[in-house]
């Protein structure tokens, strides 16, 4: 190879590396030699683990596709396929999309691109569940200044009535209403989420796992499987390490239950680039993974899983997702679902940067 013909591969390359459009290419034993940073982001893998795996091995299931990479390695024009469900194993992900198959000059190789076809509505979903937050935070603010203060009044006329009384069989009644006040306001409290300021500080995300780990095998039976997923090449990330702690526990405790305490629960994480959270872009943020292998969330609770005092289990207080979605939002992050029956994701998605508004952006 020349110099010049060097130099070309390299400025080609580059030129690929920076598109928004999802590339891979192939060569002709069907094998992934490129894939760029959009590649990474759509299919949450490095390009370092793409890289060398047949298609066929890392697109496992995805016959449409499979079969168009088979027809671009026998013909010399580009043609394009649309709705095409990309299914890659190895993270438990389906995306929807349509491709385009373009011959490289040479001949050997192909290129590929990938377009998302549901990117639209997973941008307003994500908007979606801001507002959401939003509109429950300001609902449930004023329903606790509402319930609050009468509490307040009830207990303290109850302790005043206490007094009065000679009788411990009377007291045992005041005792009754002092009692439920306090779970009341418990209740409230719990409600309305942390209301300490953020104590952050540089942290591994990993240890935040750990952790939460740690206390869930504590508190199962071995029926319980937890498999660790994790990106080592992860920076730290500036953050109130206990809220974090709470939050994901708060969510692998509700995998938990909904496997009745038998199945396999997988935390992976990952980095995401290129992403909005509430109108303002980052470059990179972090993702973290909680992924059960239960029944699955009811098709009438998906929209209500974040509200407070909803749950599906009689047992339940319906509080602990409301409180995780509450600790990733103070940090700047989202947290949303996806679920089908044997296969439901939480992901919580944390900023490693500042960010910019969408109008600098």
């Amino acid at each position: 190879m020349n110099k010049h013909h060097h130099q070309s591969d390299i400025s080609a390359e580059g030129l690929l590396e920076n598109l928004v459009t999802a590339v891979l290419v192939i060569d002709k034993q069907r094998e992934i030699v490129f894939a760029n940073t959009s590649a990474e982001d759509l299919l949450s893998t490095s390009s370092r683990r793409m890289e060398g795996q047949l298609v066929e091995d890392f697109f496992d299931g995805s016959e449409d596709f499979i079969a168009c990479v088979h027809q671009a390695s026998k013909v010399e024009y580009p043609f394009r396929k649309s709705e095409v469900v990309l299914n890659v194993p190895s993270i438990l992900k389906t995306v929807k999309v349509s491709c385009s198959f373009s011959p490289l000059a040479d001949k050997k190789q192909t290129l590929i691109e990938l377009n998302q076809i549901d990117l639209k509505l997973k941008i307003a979903k994500e908007e979606h569940i801001v507002s959401q937050q939003n509109v429950l935070k300001v609902l449930v603010r004023g329903l606790a200044h509402e319930v609050k203060n009468p509490l307040g009044g009830i207990r303290g006329a109850a302790q005043l009535l206490e007094k009065e009384f000679v009788s411990d069989e009377l007291k045992e009644y005041t005792q009754v209403i002092i009692g439920e006040t306090d779970r009341l306001q418990k209740l409230v409290d719990d409600m309305l989420g942390p209301n300490r300021p953020l104590r952050k500080e540089l942290i591994n995300i990993h240890g935040v796992l750990e952790r939460v780990r740690q206390l869930v095998k504590a508190e199962s039976g071995s029926d319980l499987q937890i498999i660790r997923d994790y990106d080592p090449s992860l920076p730290e990330i500036n953050a109130d390490q206990d809220q974090l702690i709470q939050a994901v526990l708060n969510i692998v405790r509700n995998a938990k239950q909904a496997l009745e305490g038998r199945g396999t629960i997988i935390m992976r994480t990952r980095s995401e680039r290129q992403v909005t959270i509430n109108h303002r872009y980052y470059r990179y943020v972090l993702k973290v993974d909680i992924i059960d292998d239960g029944p699955g969330i009811e098709a009438e609770f998906m929209e209500q899983i974040f509200y407070p005092l909803i749950t599906g289990r009689v047992e339940g207080t319906g509080l602990g997702l409301s409180i995780a979605q509450t600790l990733v939002a103070q940090h700047g992050g989202l947290l949303e679902c996806n679920s089908e029956p044997g296969n439901t994701i939480f992901t919580l998605l944390l900023p490693l940067d500042g960010g910019t508004s969408e109008g600098n952006n």
